[in-house]
């Protein structure tokens, strides 16, 4: 399979919220929990709970709401997490997310994000750009593993459906 695989799966029509595309007020839990998903959709990532966003929180993977409500910060390290959990340890993305925001703004650094991995939904051979910042080389990495491992899953349950495995069956 080639590229056009790519094409096939609809990648290149993925759309991620840059940061004043997140909602710009207090979401109550169940608020934050249906927009990530909705969010996350497309990409056919896994749900995300009220139970994981407390975990989150309980870890200190992101602020503690205010109130009962998150705020756009929280939404978006929500975001991050989510996309980035499966490949990563928990520890590894909230450290990658600290050293990415030491000496650049939280809105400035998602939306760098946000970028990077659209740049691999649109162009799959996107190569990484040379003489730039370790945090943007980061970004960079991870936006390309989480891009190939869904393209990966997509390949993965096209060719199921093109060829299912039967069942052998079993003697008792």
């Amino acid at each position: 399979m080639t590229v056009n695989t790519l094409k096939k799966n609809n990648f290149e029509d993925i759309v991620f919220p840059h940061w004043d595309d997140l909602p710009n007020f207090d979401l109550y839990m169940d608020q934050v929990v249906a927009y990530i998903n909705q969010v996350l959709a497309p990409l056919e990532m896994p749900t995300v709970t009220s139970t994981m966003i407390n975990n989150y929180v309980k870890k200190k993977m992101i602020l503690a709401p205010v109130k009962k409500k998150y705020q756009t910060l929280q939404v978006a390290d929500i975001l991050i997490i989510s996309l980035l959990k499966p490949i990563f340890s928990l520890d590894q993305i909230r450290a990658a997310i600290d050293q990415i925001t030491i000496d650049n703004y939280p809105k400035k650094a998602y939306n760098s994000f946000v970028d990077t991995l659209l740049g691999f939904f649109k162009n799959p051979t996107n190569q990484p750009l040379e003489g730039v910042s370790l945090e943007t080389q980061l970004m960079q990495s991870a936006a390309s593993v989480l891009f190939h491992k869904l393209e990966a899953e997509k390949i993965l349950g096209t060719l199921q459906e093109q060829h299912p495995i039967k069942e052998v069956p079993t003697t008792k």
